[in-house]
């Protein structure tokens, strides 16, 4: 018999500060991390919120202060999604205790980081530099900086982890995909360990005018705590976030070996694909319901097994719909029973890093028996009401089973299990 494979470290960067300790508290008590943007000029754009990352100097309690993370020099090669990257693996890598300096364990460590967009800003950017200032004005960093692989690769760098290196660019399931990754790697013995999640900074007038384009974002402008507003009535859309979460995980065999703490199960993974439209999944939410199905297979558990549901939930109408349809399927009536937290409401989107930073939060409702509160959830529509969310404030409930939903455009879907260990 197969290991359980573990969690033994966790880090994140994310809308409601930096550090997992500061992040899960500031959920709980109910905290936005959504704010009016202010990192450049909105002008004309009817996009003015997002889930930005705070810095040192306006959260000295939770911002990220990158001189902590990257010298300045090091800095002007990458972009912000590497940073975020850099900040949550070391945290993760601390609780693990895992810097290994053995060839051997090197070469067994994986770093599978995925994004959706990768170094976006940085395109955008060189192409104003290139049309304004002409190419010889071009950083020779500007590959190295928008590569969705660089934020992989500059952990695994920066750490000399010489396994196996990945990045899932898998739209809004890459940072699931990435966890599910890594369980495979160290299933099929290539990896003993692997830090595993994901990493998106695309706050950005491009990818947000784009964005819009499709209609797909929040043009909530007076209140930015009110924007994001999954599963409710007067939702009109998903808010831009960004941020990292990273997981150390290995064999339990592996954990204990060497004396770490495991501090949940991954139970079970998995993915599937809808085949049906480029970014509306089926109404019947069956592509969803394939991946989730395949979850609890490899897990081992019924549907009435899972406590809690961490939804994908991003607060576009369509989006939101087509998930609880893909729940119905295959939970039926036991769906009523079981808690469902949309945290998307807190960070907003986190495209690429969403499923990192949910995973997490996931972990710690099991670790904790406590439920996030999903903000904004005033009027769930009327097709919702034999629903139990959990709105308004955290709850306590006993958390064995956590699924965690992510789904992206192209018809990606991704669903985890985390238990108690």
């Amino acid at each position: 018999m197969q290991s359980p494979l573990v969690i033994t470290g966790m880090g994140m960067v994310s809308p409601l500060g930096c550090g997992v300790k500061a992040g899960w508290e500031r959920l709980l008590a109910g905290r936005s991390g959504l704010s009016t943007i202010t990192r450049f000029d909105t002008g004309d754009l009817p996009i003015k919120v997002a889930g930005s990352v705070p810095d040192i100097a306006d959260d000295p309690e939770a911002g990220l202060d990158p001189d902590r993370v990257v010298d300045a020099k090091e800095r002007r090669k990458m972009e912000l999604f590497s940073l975020y990257a850099m900040a949550a693996a070391e945290e993760a890598l601390t609780q693990a205790n895992w810097f290994p300096t053995s060839d051997a364990d090197r070469l067994a460590t994986a770093t599978i980081v995925g994004s959706g967009i990768g170094g976006f800003p940085t395109i955008t950017q060189a192409q104003n530099t290139l049309m304004t200032r002409g190419h010889r004005r071009l950083s020779p960093f500007t590959v190295p900086a928008f590569l969705a692989n660089l934020a992989a690769g500059n952990v695994s760098i920066r750490h000399g982890f010489r396994g196996p290196l990945g990045c899932p660019v898998t739209a809004c399931a890459a940072g699931i995909q990435a966890i599910g990754d890594g369980m495979r790697l160290i299933r099929s013995g290539e990896a003993e360990v692997a830090l595993v999640g994901g990493a998106e900074a695309c706050i950005d007038p491009l990818s947000l005018a784009s964005f819009h384009a499709m209609k797909a974002l929040s043009t909530e402008q007076d209140d930015p705590a009110r924007a994001s507003r999954p599963f409710d009535q007067a939702r009109n859309g998903f808010v831009m976030g960004e941020g990292a979460g990273l997981l150390v995980i290995e064999s339990l065999a592996h954990a204990e070996a060497r004396g770490a703490t495991p501090l949940a199960v991954l139970s079970g993974y998995g993915t599937s694909a809808d085949a049906h439209h480029i970014t509306a999944g089926p109404e019947d939410g069956a592509g969803a319901a394939a991946a989730v199905r395949a979850a609890l297979k490899m897990a081992g558990l019924t549907p009435e097994a899972i406590d809690h549901i961490n939804a994908h939930a991003t607060s576009t109408p369509v989006g939101d719909r087509a998930e609880i349809a893909g729940l119905r399927n295959v939970f039926g009536d036991a769906l009523a029973g079981i808690p469902i937290s949309a945290t998307k409401a807190s960070t907003g989107h986190l495209l690429g890093a969403a499923g990192g930073v949910e995973s997490i939060f996931s972990t710690l409702a099991a670790m904790h028996d406590r439920l996030p509160p999903t903000r904004n959830l005033e009027n769930a529509d009327e097709d919702l009401h034999d629903l139990d969310f959990v709105a308004g404030t955290a709850r306590e409930h006993p958390t064995r089973h956590v699924l965690c939903n992510g789904f992206g455009f192209g018809g990606v879907n991704a669903a985890l299990i985390l238990s108690k260990p």
